[in-house]
């Protein structure tokens, strides 16, 4: 195993790797072959070593599944869904879907990274403001009036009091954030990732839904494939609970199993599942009642893909101008507390 072993493949590039293996299978190449060219271009990339034992191992096994499997640097996501593909005979689809999956995944994490990244950046340049300010600025202001003979009346020591440990409070909170940020981005790299997102879906509701959202359409793209290439419905569920990633969605894929089990039809049981809303579920029954499950939660998937990239938009589009706003507020605040006492002294004189 490569010194780069735990090195993961962006999100950017596992998109154009997946449209450059359908593309392979379009044009109806042999895989090995064209795994061996795509190997060979991209050797001036830093994950040009990934792409060579994957390779290698598609020409030592014959299976593209098998040659990811073994390489813990791809996602888990993508290798499952492979070898579903390769199971079901649709690699082909499979690879382009995951194509625009990671390009989906690739524009949201830009979207995120650029919404707070001017906030941070606002916030660190508040915390050297008041630092000067409180560093700086009142012990010369201080010192001036004291050499002028002139000393602050009651209501402005206050004042500027309330000034400093506002600024101190605030340089505080800053420091507080910004650490709490980079210790949440390291633990999202690591074997903690599921429980910071539980956590940070507890203090912050919306991404309940939008989890949600993505798990729903991941289990209806999954089944819809798997029912439409002929395999039973059990074996089709013992698939997408394999390719979630979240314990909970495992859950509640085990419980439509159980129901089937007992004897429940299959929209009964993914309607007890609890994973769709009350009006896919009822798609789901007509989809079932006309022999079109695979088609009905086909257009589920696409529904929700497209739900979830617009509600990540809009809460994008709301948080920036928010965090700006509570921002701006702060600097304000620290601002005339310090200055208004300034000002009512000189005024005086």
């Amino acid at each position: 195993m490569s010194n780069k072993k735990n090195q993961k493949i962006s999100s950017a590039e596992l998109s154009i790797f997946c449209g450059q293996v359908a593309l392979i299978l379009e044009a109806g190449l042999p895989l090995y072959d064209g795994m061996e060219t795509l190997a060979g271009a991209d050797n001036n990339s830093e994950n040009a070593e990934m792409f060579k034992k994957a390779s290698q191992g598609v020409t030592e096994t014959g299976s593209l599944y098998e040659a990811l499997k073994n390489d813990d640097r791809w996602p888990e996501y993508m290798v499952e869904m492979v070898g579903i593909g390769e199971r079901s005979g649709h690699l082909e689809s499979i690879m382009r879907g995951l194509e625009s999956y990671y390009a989906r995944e690739d524009r949201i994490r830009s979207s995120v990274v650029s919404a707070v990244t001017y906030p941070i950046l606002l916030a660190v340049l508040l915390a050297v403001i008041v630092l000067i300010l409180l560093w700086r600025v009142l012990p010369v202001f201080r010192r001036v009036l004291e050499g002028m003979g002139v000393g602050l009346n009651e209501s402005g020591a206050a004042m500027m009091h309330i000034g400093e440990v506002v600024g101190w409070i605030v340089m505080a909170l800053v420091v507080v954030l910004i650490i709490a940020a980079i210790v949440i981005i390291i633990l999202l790299q690591t074997k903690h990732r599921e429980k910071v997102l539980k956590f940070l879906q507890n203090i912050f509701p919306p991404i309940v839904d939008l989890n949600n959202k993505l798990t729903a359409s991941r289990i209806s793209g999954v089944l819809s494939m798997m029912l439409s290439s002929g395999f039973p419905t059990d074996e089709a569920l013992e698939m997408t609970e394999k390719v979630l990633p979240n314990p909970d969605a495992a859950n509640k894929i085990k419980g439509i199993r159980k129901g089937l089990e007992e004897g429940k039809s299959f929209a009964d049981a993914i309607a007890e599942a609890d994973i769709f809303n009350e009006l896919h579920v009822r798609m789901i029954k007509m989809g079932s009642a006309t022999g079109r499950e695979d088609q009905v939660l086909g257009k589920l998937s696409n529904l929700y893909e497209e739900e979830v990239e617009e509600d990540i938009t809009r809460l994008v589009g709301i948080i920036e101008p928010t965090l700006v706003a509570l921002l701006s507020i702060v600097i304000g605040a620290v601002l005339l507390a310090v200055i208004l006492p300034m000002a009512g002294i000189l005024s005086s004189l």
